[in-house]
């Protein structure tokens, strides 16, 4: 079992930036690969980053690359993503989740953990 913390959300404007952050408790943080996603009302879930256990690996979605950066330290059970040059249409709340598992996942389906999210608004 891994209980998922998220937080770090706020509101900016456009060109801004934030830090979100996640921090893990339960089982070996570094046994996961970590992922961030967002929903806004009436849409899917989608996939923005993700990072591999070791952190040597990271993979983005088209909307977000260039502008975010994910990472993690496994020393503190923490998973992190820096945006930067926010858009308004970047508002959503946002999700930190834990893939059990070698891959770079972009599906919701993968994921066995999930934060409760932090909202993210950016006014243009």
């Amino acid at each position: 079992q891994v209980r998922l913390v998220d937080s770090g959300g706020g509101s900016v404007q456009a060109g801004g930036s934030l830090r979100l952050s996640c921090v893990a408790s339960g089982r070996a943080f570094s046994s996961y690969a970590m992922g961030w996603f967002r929903q806004t009302p009436g849409k899917e879930r989608e996939f923005a980053a993700v990072i591999n256990w070791s952190g040597n690996k990271t993979y983005y979605a088209e909307s977000v690359k260039g502008r975010f950066t994910i990472s993690r330290d496994n020393a503190k059970n923490a998973l992190y993503l820096r945006m930067d040059n926010l858009k308004a249409e970047d508002t959503a709340v946002y999700y930190c989740a834990a893939d059990y598992g070698l891959g770079l996942g972009v599906n919701t389906w993968e994921y066995e953990y999930w934060g409760k999210g932090t909202q993210v608004t950016v006014a243009s």
